[in-house]
């Protein structure tokens, strides 16, 4: 076998790989950030004391733990477009919606782990320090905002890091509906090249590389705000 990368000096072929870095790198961080929110918001909810609500996010967290990801975008891609007015349908097509759909997939789809995550950090804080923060009249919201949550999200940090790293993995899925990310470049690439190993041995090492990373920063986020800090 003769093995060789001279691929990565095709100034053409790098420029892909850097293209579908950056799609990925988008990706990532932006459902990260919107599923971050999404999560706070189903956490603020969860205090309302209906049973409706509850039962809606329940829904909500089963379909998006149980269902493949891979379906929840084609989902969102193949089917939301077909439940939308004529006018926004058109708006949606005329922008990059494959990239958006993939987006708003992976941060729902996010949003229910970190949910059940910090949820879990909820359950491990004594029920008497909400009961300390309401009698020196805080309100619920402020309980939580204040008192829970800061706790709960710290105790929440290595498994949020867990779920993160496998979001970062994932977002290899978008290409199923033509988001141009990393692997949806590598694929392009060997068609061109036919180079196979070569090509996806350089993409393992991007994504090795950058999940690596990824660990790195949640071990030091992890030391930084420990679940047993003390002020």
């Amino acid at each position: 076998m003769n093995f060789s990368l001279s691929l990565l000096s095709d100034p053409e072929t790098v420029a892909l790989l850097l293209t579908g870095l950056s799609v990925t790198l988008r990706l990532f961080f932006g459902a990260l950030v919107c599923g971050f929110v999404v999560a706070l918001l189903l956490t603020a909810a969860n205090l309302i004391p209906s049973r409706i609500v509850r039962a809606i996010i329940s829904l909500y967290v089963e379909y998006h733990r149980n269902v493949p990801t891979v379906v929840q975008i084609m989902v969102w891609y193949f089917g939301m477009p077909e439940v939308l007015p004529k006018a926004l349908k058109i708006w949606i097509n005329q922008g990059n919606s494959e990239f958006s759909f993939a987006l708003i997939a992976l941060s729902l789809n996010v949003s229910a782990y970190y949910y059940e995550d910090i949820r879990s950090g909820i359950k491990a804080i004594a029920g008497t320090q909400l009961e300390a923060a309401r009698a020196v009249g805080l309100s619920s919201v402020q309980a939580l905002q204040c008192v829970v949550l800061p706790q709960a999200v710290r105790i929440a940090v290595p498994p949020i890091i867990n779920r993160s790293l496998i979001l970062f993995k994932d977002t290899s899925l978008a290409m199923v509906i033509g988001v141009t990310e990393l692997t949806y470049q590598v694929k392009r690439i060997e068609n061109i090249t036919f180079q196979t190993f070569q090509i996806f041995l350089i993409s393992t090492v991007l994504y090795l590389a950058i999940s690596l990373l990824i660990a790195l920063l949640g071990a030091q986020i992890a030391r930084r705000y420990p679940a047993n800090f003390r002020r």
